[in-house]
Parts: C-alpha cells; structure tokens; sequence
C-alpha cells in the first residue's frame, strides 16, 4: 500500500432537495472515503446564503471533511465528485 496523506475537501451541496438531499450526498462520499481511507473530522456548517448564484441557487449546504488517504484516490473522488448531481462545488486540498 502506498503513503497516506492528510486531505481537506470543502464540499458544496445543492439545497434543492433539502437538508435530506444535503445529507444523503454528505454519506455517500464520506462512506467513498472511508472505503479508501480514514476520515478524521467532519465539520457541518450547513445552509449559507452563497456569493454569487451557482445553476441559478442562491443557497448552499456547506461541510468541511479531514481525511487521510492514498494520492491515488484524490482523481478518482474528484471525477465522482463532478459528476454528481446535486454537488455545487468542491475542493481538495493536502494538508
């Protein structure tokens, strides 16, 4: 098995469907970075009002995941990530 780093990803979640949607999203890839990782913290700030509308939605669903894992894994969560409905936004970062 190869190095593991620590990682922050900010995720923004559509509010569309509710805190529900906002949470069902929250488990499905914090369930995909456990499956290849650990997750360390998982900080929700919620519903923010956004700077500027993203597909025509003024509100977002905010939380900030610490995670360790391999480098491998960060280009396959990023795809998932882009091709989700419902995710706004989101960024990875190594710590």
């Amino acid at each position: 098995m190869s190095a593991s780093y620590n990682y922050e990803i900010m995720l923004v979640f559509s509010v569309k469907d509710g805190d529900e949607g906002a949470n069902a999203l929250l488990e499905k890839f914090k369930g995909m970075i456990e499956a290849n990782g650990t997750v360390d913290n998982v900080d929700v700030w919620g519903k923010r009002k956004l700077e500027y509308l993203i597909n025509d939605e003024p509100e977002g669903f905010y939380v900030v995941i610490n995670y360790q894992s391999a480098p491998e894994f960060q280009a396959e969560l990023d795809r998932v990530l882009k091709i989700t409905d419902g995710v706004l936004r989101s960024m990875i970062i190594r710590k």
